[in-house]
This record gives structure tokens, C-alpha cells and sequence, in this order.
């Protein structure tokens, strides 16, 4: 992206809000998102999304999450961030449904619980800590590169699926969520802004409850 959410200043134009409404609407932001792959998974049937051609469907999600993730970076107007966010949100809820198809409903709210807790966890450490977390950031973000990429060879090349790297990601995203949640609190506290770095950290909390759910299925 040419630029990002978490480098922008404070700009006469934008109308600032309080921290209080700027945590609250980052917190209705996420808990929209989650709403929507709920009722996703409730109401589009597993086997129309299975009956889609591969190719078509990972052309379509990357495309959709790409525009969609363009859209709340580049942008300045909340509605159009609002737009991007849910082209995020429908593709990534189309996997959920995929995924948590396979495992039992008990399974999942387990899953639910426990990345709920974390997040929650994780959070309080950025508000703690954020120059900690700003200072992992490349670290982190070199680390889940490795790790995609050993991931891809060993299913593609190899065939296989080592348990641990469901471990070594989950933990990479739990300090993604407390990273951006420190930097969503260093950047100018304005209603885009808000909706920008819920966007972000819906990605890291998906990501991160899909893990936890293979790592509980395996169990």
C-alpha cells in the first residue's frame, strides 16, 4: 500500500473524536464483522460454496480481500473504509464457513472462548506495552512470511501438515493483535481511523481463531 494506516498524522480535515468513541467504534467495527460471518456460517450452505470452482474461488477472495483492504488503507472517508472492510469480511467468511464445517459445534465455541480471551489478553498487553510491540512489528511480519512459505511447500511439495506450525502462527498472530492495537492507539483517533484499524485487527483475530480451531481439532 502506498500508505498505510498505522504511518498517518493528524490532518486538519479529519474531525478527531474522543478515545472513548474511538475504541467503541473499533469495538462495533469487529463486532460487525463477526456478525456477518455468523450469519454466514447459519445461513449459506456449505456445499454452494464447495460446488464453486477452485480456481474461481481463489481468484475471487484474493481479489475481494485485496480491493477491500486497498479501499480502508488508502482511503480517508470512513464509508469507502466501511466498504473495504466488508469485502474483507465476506471472503474470509466464506472460509470460516469451509472450516468450521468440519469440527464440532462445541468445538467451535471453544475456539470462539478461547481466542476471545486472548485477544481480550493481548490487547491489554499492547495498551501496556506498545513500544514493545512497535518494536516487533518486522520481526513479525518476517516471521509469518517464513512460515506461509514452509507451510506451502510442505502441503504442496511434501504433502504433509506438521502440527506445530498451527502453534508457531497462532502465536504470531497473538502478537499481530497486541501490535495493532498499540498502533491503532498511537495514530490520530479519528472515525476512519477507527474503522481502519478494526479492519486490521478482525484479520489478526480470524486468522488467529482458525488456528486455535485446528489446533483443538487435532486434539
Amino acid at each position: 500500500m502506498e500508505h498505510s494506516v498505522f504511518d498517518r498524522q493528524a490532518n486538519l480535515e479529519d474531525r478527531p473524536i474522543g478515545a472513548a468513541a474511538y475504541n467503541l467504534i473499533i469495538g462495533l467495527t469487529l463486532c460487525w464483522g463477526f456478525l456477518v460471518n455468523w450469519w454466514m456460517v447459519g445461513n449459506v450452505p456449505v456445499e454452494w460454496i464447495r460446488d464453486i470452482s477452485p480456481w474461481t474461488f481463489y481468484i475471487g477472495y484474493f481479489a475481494c480481500c485485496l480491493s477491500g483492504a486497498y479501499l480502508f488503507s488508502s482511503s480517508s472517508n470512513p464509508a469507502v473504509s466501511f466498504l473495504g472492510y466488508n469485502l474483507v469480511v465476506v471472503p474470509f467468511g466464506l472460509i470460516i464457513n469451509l472450516v468450521v464445517a468440519r469440527y464440532d459445534p462445541q468445538l467451535v465455541l471453544e475456539a470462539i472462548r478461547i481466542t476471545g480471551l486472548v485477544t481480550a489478553g493481548m490487547m491489554c498487553a499492547g495498551s501496556l506495552f506498545p513500544a514493545f510491540f512497535q518494536r516487533i512489528g518486522s520481526t513479525l511480519f518476517v516471521a509469518l512470511l517464513l512460515v506461509i512459505v514452509v507451510e506451502l511447500v510442505e502441503i504442496f511439495v511434501f504433502g504433509v501438515h506438521h502440527g506445530i506450525l498451527d502453534w508457531i502462527t497462532a502465536v504470531i498472530f497473538c502478537g499481530y493483535i497486541g501490535y495493532d492495537w498499540a498502533r491503532a492507539n498511537q495514530i490520530p483517533k479519528t472515525l476512519d481511523n477507527a474503522i481502519d484499524s478494526a479492519a486490521a485487527l478482525y484479520m489478526d483475530i480470524i486468522n488467529l481463531f482458525l488456528r486455535v480451531l485446528r489446533i483443538l481439532g487435532r486434539k
